[in-house]
């Protein structure tokens, strides 16, 4: 539970910002409590207003695969910061992290910087729309693409937190031009694409779901998702956020051999600073401005800092047995909580992927939202905070997907685990 000093500065906070904090889900409006107010992190651990530390599985949400306060990335940032931090003109470092970017990802051959992923994502569901003169996007239940008025129909992630269907101010004619599919079901999409195949400008998909919890594609799935949009000449897009250099080197589009037409990226690729990116063909990317006539553009796009970080970030990642480290850190974890939940009787289900996790109170199999929504929510809340408690920090909501980075050692993990041990069987007693 947080105390005085994290109370004192959401009450304060609240005078100033809605709700208290910048985005959503940090309010931890569906598990309770106030959430602690964090002043600074250091490897795989975070120390709040109060002096409490955690061990920390959100990670930034994700981009911290490094772990908080890596030294090369805190050199690279200092050394950049000191030529300026902003220019709104070109700079070799921008190249330097394209260049490195697209020969790890095998569908990309060109790619364009922004600073969030929501920026990405709609400015390539813009690009997929201007390349193929069609109007309606697929998209899947659950899947969170960021807060785009067109992506807000069935997302996950805080909105799904929050039960908010969609959100007021967005026109019912901007929504009706997205097309909703269960995630992991290709009859729906064939269905789909049966109906409005001739105006679906492109399928964006997580290639991993990470918005609805964590949930993998099913054998087929993504290479469907391909067959079907070559058949009827749409485009396939990859909203790789949260997977690009998570899952893999070269993100999901590598470790699952799809290739989609356009990738979305952020988090990792901006090394914990605010930068995202999207790509793909050459062809299709040539036909952004200044080159062709679709228009996008973001005056802090390229951001040096960000650069300077997402270089370093990806050169720690490219050694040898980077991927293979991350893998172990997180099936360690998730091996653990699944023999303890079993052990304290408590339906549970666990899914890992590179240095990305997630887990449910639910029997399993997990495939798509509607699963998702089926776990039990008030044995979440309890696990979450007795966790929290004993001083390990997850992702407040069950639809969060939760992230391991190189700095977690199996020292943290074992402590993680003894304090699961404890929070599994106070989650077994709520009914």
């Amino acid at each position: 539970m947080a105390n005085d000093r994290s109370r004192q500065l959401m009450s304060r906070a609240r005078r100033v910002i809605p709700g208290g904090v910048d985005s959503p889900v940090r309010a931890f409006k569906s598990v309770g409590g106030t959430p602690p107010f964090i002043v600074s992190g250091k490897g795989p651990r975070i120390t709040d207003a109060d002096g409490q530390s955690y061990v920390d599985y959100v990670g930034s949400w994700g981009p911290l695969i490094l772990g908080h306060a890596h030294p090369g990335v805190l050199r690279a940032v200092k050394a950049a910061a000191a030529k300026g931090t902003s220019f709104g003109a070109p700079t070799e470092l921008e190249i330097e992290l394209a260049e490195r970017v697209c020969k790890a990802l095998p569908s990309v051959d060109c790619v364009r910087f922004v600073s969030s992923g929501t920026e990405a994502t709609m400015s390539a569901l813009r690009l997929a729309r201007g390349a193929t003169g069609r109007r309606r996007i697929l998209k899947f239940e659950g899947g969170y693409h960021g807060h785009a008025d067109a992506l807000l129909v069935g997302a996950g992630s805080g909105v799904a937190t929050l039960g908010i269907p969609g959100s007021p101010g967005v026109p019912r004619e901007f929504t009706r031009l997205t097309v909703s599919a269960p995630y992991n079901d290709l009859n729906a999409v064939e269905s789909a694409f049966k109906r409005w195949g001739d105006d679906l400008a492109c399928i964006i998909v997580e290639p991993v779901a990470g918005n609805m919890g964590c949930i993998p594609p099913e054998p087929g799935f993504l290479s469907g998702l391909r067959e079907i949009c070559d058949r009827h000449g749409s485009l396939l897009i990859f909203d790789e956020v949260m997977t690009g250099f998570r899952v893999a080197w070269g993100g999901a589009q590598r470790r699952f051999k799809v290739r989609p037409d356009l990738t979305c990226l952020g988090k990792v690729v901006g090394g914990g600073l605010p930068a995202a990116a999207f790509g793909g063909r050459r062809d299709l990317m040539k036909q952004m401005a200044p080159d062709g006539p679709i228009y996008q553009a973001g005056t802090l796009s390229g951001n040096p800092l960000a650069m300077a970080a997402g270089i370093t970030t990806l050169d720690e990642l490219a050694k040898p047995r980077s991927y293979e480290t991350l893998e172990a850190r997180a099936t360690q974890l998730t091996e653990g909580l699944t023999a303890l939940a079993a052990d304290a009787g408590v339906e549970f289900t666990t899914v890992t992927l590179g240095g990305m996790f997630g887990f449910f109170f639910h029997p399993g199999p997990v495939r798509n939202f509607e699963d998702a929504k089926k776990a039990h929510e008030g044995r979440f809340r309890r696990f979450f905070h007795q966790m929290l408690s004993h001083g390990v920090y997850l992702a407040p909501s069950p639809f969060e997907a939760g992230f391991v980075s190189l700095a977690h050692r199996p020292s943290e993990v074992a402590e993680t685990l003894e304090a699961a041990r404890i929070a599994f069987r106070s989650a077994a007693r709520v009914r």
